[in-house]
């Protein structure tokens, strides 16, 4: 059965190392009969949230930007990808400023499958456990019926293009195709 496929890419440089991850996700998914979208998320323009609490009641955010588009995707999606370069143990800003903005209708992204892309010059996985926590706190805390489906660390990739020799290359192509 198709699934509809949400990838998100926090990396703020087109076909840095979690971005290129993210394609060959997607090559993966797309070779496998799904439908797939993927958003760079630097190429949309999403305030950091306010806190002001409108959204609470009215279900939707008083500014706007492009949040509420991409959030309507994560909600049409059967399956959501989050990428992200790990800056100091950390999903970098702009990943934590887009799932902040989820608050309006957070709940509605109900019963997803979820893929986690990690990409960090450090070659230890172990230290990449603060940037999936935040990931999970989101998706197992917050979001109902949530799956973590699987993880791709990215290892060892400092410059850009890295990652090209890397096995998480094959493995992001292989999870995607098993989606």
């Amino acid at each position: 059965m198709s699934k509809k496929v949400l990838i998100l890419s926090g990396s703020f440089r087109k076909n840095g190392n979690s971005d290129l991850l993210c394609n060959e996700f997607a090559r993966g998914a797309a070779e496998a009969g799904h439908e797939v979208e993927k958003i760079f998320i630097n190429d949309k323009k999403i305030g950091g949230c306010r806190g002001c609490g409108v959204c609470n009641t009215t279900h939707r955010c008083v500014q706007k930007d492009d949040m509420a588009e991409i959030l309507d995707k994560m909600i049409g999606a059967d399956v959501i990808v989050m990428a992200t370069p790990v800056y100091f143990y950390s999903m970098n800003g702009q990943m934590k400023t887009l799932i902040d903005r989820t608050v309006p209708r957070y709940e509605e992204i109900a019963g997803k499958d979820f893929y986690f892309i990690v990409a960090a010059a450090d070659e230890n996985r172990a230290n990449m456990e603060k940037t999936l926590e935040g990931f999970r706190g989101f998706t197992e805390d917050c979001l109902p019926s949530a799956r973590e489906r699987g993880v791709i660390y990215g290892t060892g990739a400092w410059q850009m293009g890295d990652i090209k020799e890397s096995p998480a290359m094959e493995e992001a192509y292989r999870m995607g195709k098993s989606v």
